[in-house]
């Protein structure tokens, strides 16, 4: 059926779905902000169907979300909610989507052991002891949200003054919603590893419902918004991503990704992403397939 086309993202549109919203997942991939000129085969249809299988499991755990049903084979009914600028968010504004992105990490991976790396996180600030040598892969004490922006061009990390200022959040909002990413995150978690996988990180995003209650939006637990790796490799010492984790490592390899930091440290035009190999593109697409697989317990078959 052809809708109204109300939005188009990096990876994913959405349409006009009467009262509602459909979301349909494109084969796009983006990295760093960029979306990379290369379709992904399966890999929208295998991100819907992982985020309908973690919000039916929301809806189970009595969390609010704004998934309403599934629409094979690469679309999702949702509530539908405003998208207001900051400077008009006030303490009662209801049915918006709320401009922070909460990401929730469990072990020392990615931009976090970059940081950490370079000087800017110290192992006291991540929950350590003073003076601990932090090793990549290795669990945190406890775990860590952080929070960035969602609607700017380029998300930047916040402190949490900054975070309730930009959003409109109490501290209370705030701190119901940290505890709500941790108790999905802890329950992913659980049903991930008996199918051989450790949930290492992941973002949500958020809206306030007409009552002013949260409820998680978008899609989480997927190979976009989350990283996973292989349980068995990683209690042999080797990290084996299962997650968008392996196109950015792609661009980390060939240099774009130091290219495209100093072009923007230097307030310089964003230099164009080139497109993936053929072989990359085949072992992503198989990354999307397995990974959907492993989380739901289903063997893939296209709905297309």
């Amino acid at each position: 059926m052809d809708r109204k086309l109300l939005m188009k993202g990096k990876v994913k549109e959405a349409y006009e779905f009467g009262r509602d919203l459909e979301f349909r997942f494109t084969d796009n991939i983006s990295v760093f902000d960029k979306v990379i000129p290369t379709l992904i085969p399966h890999k929208g249809e295998t991100l819907c169907r992982e985020g309908a299988y973690w919000f039916e499991r929301a809806r189970e755990m009595g969390i609010k979300t704004h998934f309403l049903r599934y629409l094979p084979p690469n679309g999702m009914q949702v509530r539908r909610v405003e998208i207001i600028p900051t400077d008009r968010i006030t303490p009662s504004s209801r049915s918006f989507l709320i401009p922070l992105e909460f990401i929730c990490r469990w072990y020392v991976a990615g931009s976090l052991f970059d940081r950490v790396e370079g000087g800017d996180l110290s192992a006291a600030e991540i929950g350590f002891a003073s003076g601990h040598v932090i090793e990549y892969g290795e669990p945190l004490p406890e775990p860590l949200v952080e929070v960035s922006t969602k609607l700017e061009r380029v998300d930047r990390l916040l402190d949490r003054g900054s975070a309730l200022a930009i959003s409109g959040l109490s501290s209370a909002e705030f701190d119901d919603i940290v505890e709500i990413v941790i108790e999905i995150d802890r329950d992913i978690s659980r049903r991930v590893e008996s199918r051989g996988l450790i949930h290492v990180d992941g973002k949500k995003e958020f809206a306030f419902d007409e009552d002013r209650e949260p409820m998680v939006v978008d899609v989480y637990g997927t190979a976009d918004e989350d990283r996973f790796w292989e349980k068995a490799s990683y209690e042999e010492g080797q990290f084996v991503d299962l997650s968008k984790e392996y196109v950015r490592q792609y661009y980390r390899e060939s240099g774009y990704k130091d290219r495209l930091y100093l072009a923007r440290e230097n307030h310089k035009e964003d230099p164009a992403i080139p497109p993936l190999p053929g072989d990359v593109v085949e072992q992503t697409s198989r990354i999307y397939i397995k990974l959907y697989e492993m989380i739901t317990g289903e063997v893939f078959a296209s709905r297309a």
